[in-house]
């Protein structure tokens, strides 16, 4: 009896959890805007500057420009990712509360936006009533591509030297404002404001007094990011509506509601008693998979939906497996305690086997796809994990629970007939 009321334990407490934290996990969850609606927009880079080169750390560094930009716009979690030698591929997805004639607006808005190469200004206060840095001394164009890097003074302080194509320039501009500020500008936002400490006649000029290394760093990636000659393109522009949207992810989860009801019957109705413990299993997977996603800050998309559905199918084979496994050892004529020992240590093996080799198809997805393979492959992945947990280990134990009580030791609980059993 204390078996039982272990097991009715174990199950109230894992449901009472899940039905506590479902609605906030359910509301928390970030959607792609395949299921949300939005816009996916492709760029290809090109140097605006005859001769200029596309670099792999250029490419990432105007991403990540598109993304801050994106980010001030307004838009929710924009995603931002760059593909092959010189394209970048934004995505953004709008809230399904917003009409679509508002959707177009902030899309429009956006892609106008995205199209300006990142601008870097050099200021001084010069000339400023107010005392802002109004004056614009230099810009990123004047900069040398990729021309900011790290390095540090005698005490090993971090610093940052840059280098200008006009020697000149920098000469007369550093003259006029020895011991006043020289304020590093992105677009609007303030990065830094150095003194000036004497005239910089050798088209060079250190920044001190950032306190890491990766202070200093950004500094430079910055400088270099609003230097670079590249502009940027559309290539290629999709957009979801946010009815089409909202219809999606309705049918999605519809569909993936009836298959679900559909599984849990299936297994009831064939392996009763281990189909009963499959089932409460196959929901914990689901509720436990959701919360990975939760903490991960991950976003919901359709190929993401597809590969949870995919990993459902997995967690359910994995229990078939151990379940035709008991019945085969029962029909051997082996004790009920006995046919679960033996039956899950065989089934471990082959349930292993198909894991290791779907792992090393989702690995290959993940390292060698982009965008939504990539999803497809990290929710692939995460669900192979916890189905050794939820569906592999946790169902060994209710089952034991369930059988070491006494009361569930007839074969006919296990789907299987007397007159199936042979005599040893």
């Amino acid at each position: 009896m204390k078996r039982i009321i272990a097991f009715v334990l174990v199950v109230l407490v894992s449901f009472g959890i899940m039905g506590y934290f479902t609605p906030g996990l359910l509301n928390e969850t970030k959607l792609g805007l395949d299921l949300k609606g939005g816009v996916e927009i492709l760029y290809e880079a090109h140097p605006i500057t005859e001769g200029g080169t596309v670099t792999k750390e250029t490419l990432k560094q105007t991403a990540l420009s598109l993304e801050k930009r994106a980010n001030k716009s307004g838009v929710a979690e924009p995603e931002v990712t760059t593909e092959g030698n010189n394209r970048i591929r934004l995505k953004i997805a709008v809230s399904t509360g917003t009409t679509d004639k508002e959707r177009d607006e902030a899309i429009q808005k956006i892609r106008d936006l995205m199209k300006k190469p990142a601008e870097l200004t050099f200021r001084s206060a010069a000339g400023c009533a107010d005392g802002s840095y109004c004056t614009t001394e230099l810009l990123g164009s004047d900069f040398k591509e990729g021309a900011a890097k790290v390095e540090f003074d005698n005490l090993n302080r971090p610093l940052v030297r840059i280098e200008v194509k006009d020697k000149q320039l920098l000469a007369d501009v550093s003259s006029k404002l020895v011991r006043k500020n020289l304020a590093i500008y992105l677009d609007e936002d303030l990065i830094s404001d150095p003194e000036v400490q004497q005239p910089l006649t050798d088209g060079t000029a250190v920044i001190s007094g950032q306190r890491t290394r990766a202070d200093a760093q950004n500094l430079a990636d910055i400088i270099n990011l609003g230097s670079l000659p590249l502009k940027i393109t559309e290539k290629y522009t999709q957009s979801v509506g946010a009815t089409l949207g909202k219809q999606s992810l309705h049918d999605t989860l519809f569909a993936g509601g009836l298959a679900s009801v559909l599984i849990l019957l299936f297994m009831l109705v064939l392996y009763r008693i281990p189909g009963l413990v499959a089932s409460i299993c196959l929901i914990v997977f689901v509720w436990v998979l959701l919360g990975i996603f939760y903490l991960m800050g991950a976003t919901l998309t359709l190929p993401g939906i597809a590969a949870f559905v995919l990993g459902i199918g997995i967690a359910v084979d994995s229990n078939i497996i151990t379940a035709e496994r008991i019945k085969d050892e029962l029909r051997s004529g082996k004790t009920i305690t006995s046919s679960l020992r033996a039956g899950a240590k065989n089934s471990f093996r082959t349930i292993i086997d198909a894991h290791i080799t779907t792992i090393i198809a989702g690995f290959v997805l993940y390292f060698m796809g982009h965008g939504v393979v990539k999803s497809f492959a990290l929710v692939l992945l995460w669900s192979i994990v916890i189905n050794v947990v939820t569906n592999v280990f946790l169902p060994r134990y209710l089952l034991s629970l369930l059988i070491k009580s006494g009361y569930f030791n007839k074969p006919k609980f296990y789907s299987v007939k007397e007159s199936e059993i042979s005599a040893l």
